[in-house]
């Protein structure tokens, strides 16, 4: 059993930065896959990044060269460093960690969500 928390949210302007983490409590195999989704009012839940233990990571198109993804596995923390945040950005953005079994997920976590609004 995972449980999973995001911080970090809040309102920031255009142009500006935030840094959102992932704590992660329970067991976590030696192998997992932390990921960073979004999801807008009205629009559906997005990937926008995501890190495996072995180091591969993911960036959805609309986000590359901007937001920048790490973990730090030994500490059961997740991190999304956002740069150059647009009002597109604005959405709920959840944590999520899969923990992998011979390069398969056994399930995934939730965590409950942090609020990014980007807006002037």
């Amino acid at each position: 059993q995972v449980q999973l928390a995001e911080s970090g949210g809040g309102l920031v302007q255009p142009g500006g930065s935030l840094t959102l983490s992932c704590s992660a409590s329970g067991t976590v195999f030696i192998d997992n896959r932390v990921g960073w989704h979004r999801q807008a009012p009205g629009k559906p839940r997005e990937l926008v990044a995501s890190v495996q233990s072995d180091g591969t990571t993911f960036y959805t198109d609309s986000v590359k060269g901007r937001f920048t993804i790490s973990s730090d596995f030994a500490k059961r923390a997740g991190y999304l460093q956002m740069d150059s945040l647009k009002p597109e950005d604005t959405a709920v953005y959840f944590c999520s960690l899969e923990n992998l079994w011979r390069g398969s997920p056994t399930g995934i976590y939730w965590g409950q969500g942090t609020q990014v609004t980007v807006s002037s």
